[in-house]
């Protein structure tokens, strides 16, 4: 081993402490950067290979009724590859033990060939047969839930007829990776399901013999998808076609490229942070060794070891700890990534979802890893290849140690002598504290940001849940009908009131962007669900006009009173020039609003209903859902405290997990900080201490002089860093939400409070290491000085 070699692992040894705290905030950069760019090739990969092997088609349209022969003129536009008619409807189902009716999708299988698009997957059992009655398969996510397997049998009702099925086989679809309502947040398997069928069968229960009102199709390579959108459109509309759209606005192929792009973001953002913070503690490291060790190095260059080498000497001190954070981050990045993964089973329903590290960007994140500390004590590397022996062999010039501003102001007759010697350390060298202070306020800004989610999802709880929709069940309608329909609902065993609500397709059009949603239709002031603005307000619906999400309107680039053009896709299909009104507040999806009447009179109906919000007596509520089985003409009935209770289970464990790891990486940025300054600190001023205690000064006193520096840089910290903390979130929520999923920026002062505690107890543990190594002080080996 070379003489260089061995004095670095000397050294090593001697500044063990420091270099475990850089290494470990490297670490969690990198940990972070590995567990987000994995869940990012994981995804990617994994809907990659999904949907080429599944043929997951490019392009979708609903439609009222066409027949089966329209199907080749489809096939035959301009850039289809591949087109697939089908049939889909709804399925109620009584499953024994639940209270309330279970509802879900359910689409036909081609009997006479093989499946062209979509294909399903098969995790047990077998497809159903050609020509059978009973027999269908059902959805992964749905059939663990309860527990379902091939050979079980089921009680529903396909579009008012009661029916039993035979379970044959257990099935994932490209279409339903994220498997939810239409509306709805998160999946919620115990009450939603989709099902599978024979054609002819589904065909004739949805009394559609020879007909479709589902269209699926594959696009040829370099085709124009606007042009085919066009010709599907043209050829549909007649039929009830509703407006074709392309994958990226399929809602389960949206909801995954959303998670996928906020991975990717959190993948550069965060790890940027933590090796920021280690890039300053290494060159505060290696800045004060070099200067510590002048005279090693004048004899280094004495005895002929060239600037080179003495420079490649230091630096392998900033490498030392990289390679450590590598390692430590391969370990600990691996299994935060699998945790997620087998987190991430929850929620998609996918066939195959394994862990698939990125190594392109592990190269890529140690080469950053290697050039941020390289960068941070680049300048202490070359000071010290630079200097010349004879300098080198002269100790520093000494400190200025003239009365400070501060002291010049009259501080020190005001504050005792040990605060005063802390003030004027500080004052003396500031860009020290100041970065020091900034690595502080980094470590308290970081676990603010997953506090802050946790108060979000409690506000959006209270606000959506007992505010805006404060309705106990939402009944939804197989097909629109008229005032005998609402009549009927608000008759329902145990209903104290109802609101009928009317929703009608459209398409939005605002110059050159359009947007495929639904009108639906309220009254003027409703009661149960309300619609309220961002500070909880009541919305009235004006008599004319439109109200939508926020988010919408910020999509579609509209202000109130701008004008829109709806193209209503239903019915008689009128094109109406209107405005919008207002904006509403809303966390789930995106929705437009206008007053009932005015939509009714725009369709030219009498009285029309979709469904209705109802207001159930909870004496009676067993009552009402047993009715609601009964009655054919319901499509669903969602509970809203199933789907509170669902939300608040589903989004505890992963709120829990994301928590835990920033509160981890915060501790350990925070002590990292504290204890590096500390250290170097001790060093810098060991003889200053050493004198101190040779005058008699105790070891408590001694050691609260450097303890108080070290509180008052915590103290200054804490406060600027709850402000980046809140400046942080607000970027992530703003650049984490979509028009599926929105969480408001909430910050309670509990989370404030905790995030400092964090900073707060790591300081205090970092303060107990020093005081012990200041009361360890060699006071005769500290006071020697060199001849």
């Amino acid at each position: 081993m070379r003489a260089l070699d061995r004095k670095l692992l000397r050294d090593l040894s001697g500044m063990k402490g420091q270099m475990t705290a850089i290494a470990l905030v490297m670490a969690c950069g990198l940990s972070m950067m590995i567990m987000a760019r994995g869940l990012v090739v994981s995804l990617e990969e994994t809907e990659r290979r999904y949907y080429g092997t599944s043929r997951f088609a490019d392009v979708f349209c609903e439609l009222k009724r066409a027949p089966l022969s329209l199907e080749s003129s489809l096939a035959a536009l301009p850039g289809v590859a591949a087109a697939e008619t089908r049939t889909r409807g709804v399925l109620t189902l009584d499953i024994p033990g639940m209270r309330e009716p279970v509802d879900g999708m359910i689409f036909s299988l081609p009997e006479d060939r093989p499946q062209r698009l979509n294909l399903l997957h098969l995790k047990a059992g077998r497809l159903p047969v050609p020509g059978s009655r009973d027999e269908i398969a059902v959805s992964s996510g749905f059939a663990g839930a309860h527990g379902f397997v091939p050979g079980d049998e089921l009680a529903g009702t396909v579009y008012g007829v009661r029916r039993r099925f035979r379970i044959t086989g257990i099935a994932m679809s490209p279409e339903f990776i994220y498997e939810t309502r239409a509306g709805e947040m998160l999946p919620d398997p115990k009450r939603f399901g989709v099902f599978w069928m024979n054609s002819g069968e589904l065909s004739r229960a949805l009394g559609l013999e020879g007909a479709f009102n589902s269209l699926s199709v594959r696009l040829s390579p370099g085709a124009d998808g606007d042009e085919t959108k066009a010709g599907i459109d043209r050829l549909l509309e007649p039929y009830g076609g509703l407006t074709a759209y392309d994958r990226e606005d399929h809602p389960s192929a949206k909801l995954m490229r959303d998670e996928i792009r906020q991975l990717k973001g959190f993948s550069v953002a965060f790890p940027a942070v933590f090796l920021a913070v280690a890039a300053f503690m290494t060159s505060a490291a290696l800045t004060r060794l070099v200067k510590l060790q002048r005279q090693q190095i004048a004899q280094l260059k004495a005895f002929g070891y060239s600037p080179f080498s003495v420079g490649a000497h230091f630096l392998k001190f900033a490498l030392v700890p990289a390679v450590a954070a590598t390692l430590l981050s391969l370990t600990f990045g691996m299994w935060a990534g699998r945790a997620f993964v087998s987190l991430y089973h929850r929620f998609f329903q996918l066939p195959y979802l394994e862990f698939i590290p990125d190594w392109g960007a592990l190269a890529a994140g140690i080469a950053a890893t290697a050039a941020a500390v390289v960068l941070g004590v680049l300048g202490a590397v070359l000071r010290a290849a630079s200097l010349p022996p004879a300098e080198a062999m002269r100790p520093e010039p000494p400190a200025d140690f003239s009365p400070s501003r501060l002291e010049k102001m009259g501080i020190h007759r005001l504050v005792p002598p040990s605060f005063r010697m802390a003030l004027r350390n500080l004052e003396r060298r500031p860009w020290q504290a100041f970065f020091t202070a900034l690595g502080l306020s980094l470590a308290a800004a970081i676990p603010v940001l997953p506090g802050a989610m946790a108060d979000g999802v409690d506000y959006l709880m209270e606000f959506q849940w007992s505010l805006a929709q404060r309705q106990d069940a939402t009944a939804a309608l197989l097909e629109p009908g008229g005032p005998d329909a609402f009549s009927s609902l608000e008759r329902l065993p145990g209903v104290l009131s109802a609101e009928p609500f009317r929703a009608v397709p459209v398409v939005l059009r605002t110059g050159h962007r359009k947007w495929r949603t639904a009108v639906t239709g309220l009254p003027r002031n409703p009661e149960l669900n309300r619609l309220l603005d961002r500070d909880g307000r009541e919305i009235s619906l004006p008599p004319a006009g439109l109200v939508m999400s926020e988010k919408l309107a910020d999509i579609l680039g509209l202000s109130p009173g701008d004008g829109v053009t709806a193209e209503v896709r239903e019915g008689r299909r009128p094109v109406v020039r209107t405005v919008l009104s207002g904006t509403v507040s809303d966390y789930a999806g995106v929705a437009v609003y206008m007053e009932i009447d005015a939509l009714r009179k725009l369709l030219g109906e009498q009285g029309t209903v979709s469904g209705a919000y109802l207001a159930v007596d909870s004496l009676r509520w067993n009552d009402f859902l047993a009715e609601v089985k009964k009655t054919p003409r319901i499509a669903s009935v969602g509970s809203t405290a199933a789907v509170l209770e669902n939300f608040r289970r589903t989004t505890a464990e992963m709120m829990g997990m994301s928590q835990a790891v920033y509160y981890v990486f915060s501790i350990i940025v925070s002590f990292g900080v504290i204890y590096n300054g500390a250290r170097i600190a001790l060093s810098e001023r060991g003889r200053d201490l050493a004198t101190l205690r040779v005058l008699g000064f105790t070891k408590r006193e001694v050691s609260g002089i450097l303890v108080l520096e070290l509180a008052l840089l915590t103290l200054a910290a804490v406060g600027p860093g709850l402000v980046l903390g809140r400046w942080l979130t607000e970027a992530v929520m703003e650049s984490a939400g979509s028009e599926t999923m929105r969480f408001p920026v909430i910050i309670t002062g509990r989370t404030y409070v905790m995030a400092a505690v964090t900073v707060l107890f790591s300081s205090l543990f970092s303060f107990a290491v020093v005081t012990r190594r200041i009361a360890s002080l060699d006071l005769l080996g500290v006071l020697k000085s060199g001849e």
